[in-house]
């Protein structure tokens, strides 16, 4: 009897753990510690599961988004010039405009799981495309001569520019959408170790191969064909992560795959009255509406303002040191040393990721550990100031890309957990294509402003002294706004609207 009342409850009419803890425990219904067990080895086995296949399909996709990431800008300056980079980082925006209200368009008529293969498969397809044509005589990298007409320099930047938010954007969303709170809690820092073991074997393999270019007879080719092997690694990488999305909604029950139980049911609700679908520019509106929404923004703009500015010292560095005895610059070994800073930085963040954030976040929760994302970064910034030398410029861009990748990004994506589709996938796309590239120009104008400062002048303390303390101080009361939001929410088990 009470057997049948079990298969009745939890697998005709699913309800959640709190709830169903709370059938089991009623009076004259709980049949022992068999039954608790059991449902408990259940939910733990299907959990291990998906987050096992969610970590691996991240694997692949930041292992492709480390190659695509470093070979952007070196491939567009080997076709287009290194003087155009400013003219393709503002003309790429009218490319992302069309891309994001398809994207839109996409989240209103298709299933996550749908969306995330859609684009993985694509841009696979894309890259296998681009593989073929960096070795053409006319149009690839063996036309040694760099122009402003060469159409592929720039289709090549401008669709590469769209990876980040709708490859690695729509994987963060789908992840949200179908984990709740506490597994973000529990899972996330075992997701982002695992990508990161992604990112540094294919940023090993591609320092180890240009580095050795030439020199080893299974490396004993060109320039050119590295940067084909690489691209074509990358295509390879996103094409197996549709396989993986496949087996994870065949293999995992839908009951799984719920994420924030009451948002899940809210949506089933919107679904039936038929208000499901509200338009391709919805995601922008609530972007500028929510306070929520802006804080996360804010949080997106601290980290890329920062990251521009700093950049800027790191490549200066690199392509001096990439110069050879003629005073031209090697693309192989500017890109091998690009590709070592990335693994240094995955390496730093695994870490980070196995052995800080986990613990952290069981033990002092989000709002504790958003705001330990500037105090960090602050520590940062006070060693750059302090020290001023190429080795510390080195050492603050990568602890800065460790600290975002590994403990700021997964606490800034779990703010979405409690939040509506809308805001999941349309509001955080405009935040991912233009609220990066808002950020970016504004690190950029502030190093146009102060480039002229000579390092360890009044004017260099003064000038950066004053924009890493307004900032800091903006992002600490920001993580704290947001940190004290979120745990409201999760505590009342509410949905965040604004």
């Amino acid at each position: 009897m009470y057997t049948f009342i079990f298969f009745i409850r939890v697998d005709a009419f699913y309800i959640d753990r709190a709830e169903c803890m709370q059938f089991f425990n009623f009076k004259g219904c709980f049949m022992g510690s068999g039954l608790e067990k059991t449902i408990h080895s259940d939910v733990k086995k299907y959990e291990q599961l998906k987050f096992a296949l969610l970590t691996l399909a991240f694997c692949l996709v930041i292992g492709a988004y480390t190659i695509v990431k470093e070979l952007k800008d070196t491939i567009f300056v080997g076709i287009v010039g290194k003087s155009h980079i400013p003219e393709a980082k503002f003309l790429v925006v009218f490319f992302l405009i069309p891309a994001a209200l398809l994207y839109a368009t996409l989240v209103d008529k298709i299933r996550r799981y749908q969306l995330l293969s859609f684009y993985c498969f694509l841009y696979g397809l894309i890259l296998l495309f681009f593989t073929y044509l960096l070795g053409s005589p006319e149009h690839g990298l063996l036309n040694t001569v760099t122009s402003p007409w060469r159409i592929f320099g720039w289709i090549f930047f401008f669709v590469l520019e769209g990876f980040s938010p709708f490859v690695v954007g729509v994987f963060w969303a789908f992840a949200n959408s179908v984990s709740d709170p506490a597994e973000a809690k529990s899972s996330y820092a075992t997701m982002v170790a695992g990508s990161k073991m992604g990112g540094m074997a294919t940023a090993l393999f591609a320092w180890y191969m240009m580095s050795n270019l030439r020199d080893v007879w299974f490396f004993d080719f060109s320039d050119v064909v590295a940067h084909q092997v690489l691209l074509g690694l990358s295509a390879v990488l996103l094409l197996l992560v549709p396989l993986v999305i496949y087996i994870l909604m065949k293999k995992v029950p839908g009951r799984y795959l719920h994420g924030y139980e009451v948002v899940y049911k809210q949506e089933k609700r919107n679904s039936k009255a038929g208000t499901a679908n509200t338009g391709m520019l919805s995601g922008l509106q609530i972007m500028l509406e929510s306070p929520y929404i802006l804080g996360i923004f804010a949080l997106v703009f601290f980290y890329e303002s920062l990251n521009v500015v700093l950049s800027y010292q790191r490549i200066c560095i690199l392509e001096t040191a990439a110069k050879g005895a003629n005073g031209l610059v090697s693309l192989s070994h500017l890109t091998g040393s690009m590709f070592w800073q990335r693994f240094l930085m995955h390496f730093a963040g695994l870490v980070l990721s196995l052995f800080g954030v986990r613990v952290l976040l069981k033990r002092y929760g989000e709002k504790a550990c958003l705001l330990l994302v500037p105090f960090l970064v602050a520590l940062l910034l006070i060693y750059f100031m302090v020290v001023q030398t190429e080795d510390s410029i080195t050492f603050v861009f990568i602890g800065l890309g460790s600290i975002n990748y590994s403990f700021s990004q997964p606490l800034r994506e779990s703010l979405y957990i409690p939040t509506m589709k809308d805001i999941k996938f349309k509001a955080k796309s405009w935040i991912d294509t233009f609220g990066t590239k808002i950020s970016k120009a504004a690190g950029s104008s502030f190093v146009s402003v102060a480039k002229h400062a000579v390092p360890g002048t009044a004017g260099f303390y003064c000038i950066y002294t004053g924009f890493f303390t307004v900032l800091i101080a903006v992002w600490f009361l920001t993580a704290y706004l947001l940190g004290r939001r979120y745990e409201k929410a999760v505590e009342s088990n509410e949905i965040i609207m604004q």
